[in-house]
């Protein structure tokens, strides 16, 4: 398995603004990390494709879905960095395929550029049919609690692949 320097696992979730869907992975899958004790072997961070938000904080709604739920939604949005992201990361992760194009325009390698839904369980041996994780910023309603759910069961299929399997089975 791909690692960075510090001979962690890099973990590049990556959405339009870095306001919304991208951060909420970023925090789910820092949460389950803790959760494990498994912290300390990855590397994860989030970025957008685009610079509107750069320094700002996550969306007041993806803060809230996170509390909810007991997650700490709370990183500060960055654009991505093709120079040395496509270096430290070797999963990089889209939520959706808009920003998968774009990745691999950017010159991302392919073989480390995977679609967010792709890991959820629900789509296990069917990766190109995934759905994209939909941007909830202009959604109302229960827009960001949908995405959160979605995002939730990505990422537990997620640390299935990288080894790190539920819970009950890490602390065994």
């Amino acid at each position: 398995m791909a690692t960075t320097d510090q001979n962690r696992v890099g973990v590049l979730f990556v959405c339009l603004g870095n306001i919304c869907r991208s951060p909420i992975a970023e925090a789910i899958l820092i949460h389950r990390l803790r959760e494990r004790g498994l912290i300390d072997q990855f590397d994860v961070d989030s970025c957008g494709t685009g610079q509107w938000h750069v320094g700002e904080r996550p969306d007041p709604r993806a803060i809230q879905v996170g509390k909810k739920n007991g997650v700490d939604v709370s990183s500060i949005a960055r654009q991505l960095d093709p120079n040395s992201d496509f270096d430290r990361f070797k999963w990089i992760v889209a939520m959706d395929k808009e920003n998968l194009r774009h990745l691999i325009n950017a010159g991302a390698p392919r073989g480390h550029v995977h679609l967010m839904c792709s890991f959820d369980p629900a789509h296990k041996g069917k990766p190109t049919e995934a759905p994209d994780v939909p941007d909830p910023y202009y959604s109302e309603g229960d827009g960001f609690k949908k995405v959160f759910e979605l995002l939730d069961a990505a990422c537990e299929g997620m640390l299935e692949k990288l080894g790190a399997g539920p819970v009950s089975e890490v602390e065994q």
